[in-house]
């Protein structure tokens, strides 16, 4: 029996499906269906058995910013990641979403955050981070950006461009907040940031929101207003995909992949060149406009004919 992969959560699916019987049902699987350019990656949002305060409204904080591309569980799900990823796979099916976040606490590990993401609804990373210091949405009292803003990510630090965890925790997180694919962004809609630092071990996660003030010029002036959340983050445990896996989960259909033009190329800031072939020119029969600046005067002419006097001594 053949089989098809749906390329938004990678979930093998097999072609012989039952036949919808309602037009909703319908319009639900071919929501679900493979597709080449694949759905907006949703995320799962969950807490484990126990959960502190803070763990809690952080949780609430981060579907904010993830909204309307989420689903938050109000109850509590006795699980543990790291050890059974089944209850997390079940969820992820069961709402067709490739990213969760899993919140718990315990005396080993208080105020704990467990990033994740699947394929073929199957754990693929899992990065666990522990909360030492929290200020939330409500606490700083400034102005919010609109639900369903499209963040600007920020990564600043050498460890997200040497180390092996960071440089997977940092593809992760743009997975996680990098929001819908388009193809234009009007300079209005470029308001919220989100800026992550890597130092000294932590991992400082910071939410701003641009403002554009008058600068006498047709170029406004930006400030940036912190809005929240406010994390600071330490690495705790991982779970990497192997390099195999990891690069059979970022395969892409021949279809979606850009066909090579010939005599095109584009440099590092994406201008595009273009090369044109043409027959050699003899430049010998070029005709050139006559301009009458460029011509000789008579009187310049005649004095170079006349041969010059010969004086005797």
């Amino acid at each position: 029996m053949k089989k098809t992969i749906n390329l938004n959560s990678g979930s093998i699916v097999n072609n012989a499906k039952l036949k919808p019987k309602t037009k909703r049902s319908k319009r639900f699987l071919d929501n679900r269906a493979a597709k080449l350019t694949e759905n907006v990656k949703g995320a799962i949002i969950m807490k484990g058995g126990n959960t502190s305060q803070t763990i809690t409204q952080t949780l609430k904080d981060i579907y904010s910013l993830k909204k309307p591309n989420a689903v938050l569980y109000k109850k509590k799900n006795i699980t543990r990641p790291f050890e059974d990823s089944t209850s997390l796979e079940f969820f992820s099916k069961k709402s067709d979403c490739s990213l969760f976040l899993f919140g718990s606490h315990n005396k080993k590990r208080p105020n704990n955050l467990i990033f994740g993401r699947m394929f073929d609804f199957h754990v693929l990373d899992m990065i666990e981070l522990g909360v030492e210091k929290y200020v939330s949405l409500a606490d700083i009292k400034v102005s919010k950006c609109p639900e369903g803003t499209k963040p600007m990510l920020v990564f600043a630090g050498e460890a997200f461009d040497t180390d092996v965890e960071h440089k997977r925790l940092k593809s992760l997180l743009i997975d996680f907040f990098r929001g819908p694919t388009v193809s234009a962004v009007r300079l209005a809609g470029l308001e919220h940031i989100l800026h992550f630092t890597a130092v000294d071990g932590r991992i400082y996660m910071r939410s701003y929101r641009s403002l554009l003030k008058k600068s006498g010029c047709r170029t406004p002036r930006i400030e940036l207003e912190e809005m929240g959340p406010s994390l600071d983050l330490i690495l705790r445990r991982t779970h990497l995909a192997s390099d195999d896996l990891y690069k059979l989960a970022h395969k892409q259909p021949k279809a979606l992949k850009p066909k090579k033009k010939k005599n095109i190329s584009h440099d590092a800031f994406g201008t595009k060149f273009g090369r044109v072939h043409m027959q050699k020119q003899d430049l010998s029969k070029l005709h050139t406009r006559k301009m009458k600046g460029l011509k000789k005067r008579r009187a310049v002419t005649e004095e170079q004919n006349t041969p010059a006097p010969i004086v005797e001594s």
